[in-house]
């Protein structure tokens, strides 16, 4: 007997991002044994505090950059998609599955300009 091909896309669930993401995890050793703080204050002095948008936490960015070379993931097109649908990276990022992840050209745009004159890439 054959049974039924089931079609659960649409089917929302209560779960965290915490618990999809295996304990043996590669990620999950870096999240444990690197503490990133250092990477806000190297960059403090390249955001401005009192004008411009909302930006993306430079951590985020550094931590973003760290997953596209631990992966070998060269271009921040395939970064950007790889982010969007890997639930350890969006782990590892901070993010829930309903957030929006940052464009490939945020991520080139400050990698190639915002901190170019700093020794963090």
């Amino acid at each position: 007997m054959m049974g039924a091909l089931k079609n659960h896309r649409d089917e929302r669930v209560s779960v965290s991002v915490e618990e999809l993401v295996p304990q043996d995890h590669f990620l999950r050793a870096i999240e444990a044994t690197i503490s990133f703080d250092f990477i806000e204050g190297k960059l403090r002095p390249y955001y401005c505090e009192n004008n411009g948008r909302p930006s993306i936490h430079p951590i985020v960015l550094f931590k973003m950059m760290f997953i596209g070379y631990s992966y070998g993931i060269r271009s921040e097109r395939q970064l950007e998609k790889e982010i969007k649908t890997n639930i350890a990276y969006r782990w590892f990022l901070g993010f829930s599955l309903s957030d929006t992840i940052p464009d490939h050209s945020t991520i080139s745009w400050n990698r190639r300009t915002r901190f170019i004159h700093t020794n963090i890439f």
